[in-house]
């Protein structure tokens, strides 16, 4: 990559030491207080809390990575690659659910800050960190970046 890439891919960082922030204090809070997001939407928990707990622990382990990617945006290509495809898999997986009645609706709004609000900043980064065809082919057939 370029020292001009370089340069236009340092941008990125503020957003993924945001993430790295923000999955490390929801990811432990989920962890350590597992039944307080249920408690403020007036849902009742799942049982066993340890599932939510789980789900708490796969949040809490993409921070390093979102960290990484922030120390050397020119590197982390791959994993804000891993981690759009968990916030585009995550809010899919909850339209399923709400609509076959095995998640309410009101639980929604864990998909805006876990999700939503990353989409565009990982997109336009993985837009400039792999501008042809040629650097995804690299990355996601070949692993290199």
């Amino acid at each position: 990559m370029k020292p001009r890439a370089h340069s236009q891919l340092r941008k990125y960082r503020p957003w993924f030491y945001a993430a790295a922030l923000y999955n490390f204090l929801w990811g432990s809070w989920t962890v350590l207080f597992p039944g307080q997001l249920f408690a403020w939407l007036g849902l009742p928990a799942p049982q066993p809390l340890a599932f939510w707990q789980v789900v708490g622990m796969f949040v809490l382990v993409y921070a390093p990575a979102y960290y990484w990617a922030g120390r050397r945006p020119e590197r982390g290509q791959a994993l804000i690659l891993i981690g759009l495809l968990g916030k585009l898999l995550g809010p899919a997986g909850f339209l399923w659910s709400a609509r076959h009645g095995q998640l309410p609706w009101a639980f929604g709004w864990t998909i805006l800050t876990n999700d939503l609000i990353w989409w565009l900043p990982f997109a336009l980064y993985l837009k400039a960190a792999l501008p042809d065809r040629a650097a995804w082919r690299r990355l996601v057939i070949e692993g290199e970046y």
